[in-house]
């Protein structure tokens, strides 16, 4: 009995500690991201990227977080890293108005006149791009407990209403069920990066020395394929290819 009542003893003393450390790192964040924002709007842009970077390093990442970084990226002149993280907080805010119209704006300062692809899926599932991960998950799971009620109540209950309702049902919750898969799949496998240096020569091999097959510049989005000996090798829409110094990108998917 005494090992028993000292055992939940503890375990309330670590759940304490635990909720006490948590609000502490919550205000720090409130405290920073705070300042952050002041930062900015007295126009001290370097301040508030550090300070937004903090919280990003610190495991906080959302939309709107990315979308201040890439607003104080732009205003101190980094079109690169601006464009960057307005591509990350697109893919978790994507139908923000203010997130759109500034990644626009940023887009129209590239130097670099790269076609977009569009494929078959992305054009036949075009909601895609208009719903997060997270928005599809959630949508797929509360069709997903739709459709089981919907079966078992058919099972049970012979009302006429109830069938047509289990066909509707069950044709959403295919959709979403595919839906959630793309998505998922376009994450997973989205390779793009960021050209974050003013210029930089794309090379015929991973040494300084090789042949220049082209430049690209700042803000630029290319697709990485590997990576060797500090050098990144990227390719482009039109199916151009080559080697870049693996500082001058960024990938826009984090690890």
């Amino acid at each position: 009995m005494r090992k028993f009542i000292c055992l939940n003893i503890i375990i309330i003393v670590i759940f304490c500690i635990f909720i006490v450390s948590s609000e502490a790192r919550d205000n720090r964040r409130e405290e920073l991201f705070f300042n952050s924002n002041q930062a900015y709007k007295e126009h001290h842009f370097q301040d508030a990227i550090d300070g937004y970077q903090q919280l990003i390093q610190s495991g906080l990442r959302n939309g709107h977080l990315y979308y201040n970084l890439g607003n104080a990226y732009f205003r101190n002149n980094h079109l690169g890293r601006s464009i960057l993280n307005y591509e990350r907080a697109w893919l978790l805010i994507p139908r923000d108005a203010d997130l759109n119209f500034n990644l626009q704006h940023a887009r129209d300062q590239i130097r670099d006149a790269i076609p977009k692809t569009h494929s078959y899926i992305s054009m036949t599932f075009f909601w895609l791009n208009d719903l997060n991960l997270e928005e599809l998950f959630w949508g797929f799971a509360i069709l997903n407990a739709l459709f089981w009620g919907a079966f078992l109540g058919r099972l049970y209950l012979q009302w006429e209403w109830l069938f047509y309702f289990f066909l509707v049902i069950m044709i959403f919750w295919f959709i979403a069920g595919i839906s959630f898969g793309l998505k998922w799949h376009q994450i997973e496998t989205d390779d793009r990066a960021i050209i974050i240096e003013e210029e930089v020569n794309i090379l015929a091999g991973p040494h300084v020395q090789d042949t220049v097959l082209f430049k690209l510049h700042e803000g630029t989005i290319v697709h990485y394929e590997r990576s060797e000996d500090g050098w990144s090798l990227v390719h482009l829409p039109d199916e151009k290819r080559g080697w870049i110094n693996a500082n001058s990108l960024e990938r826009i998917m984090e690890n």
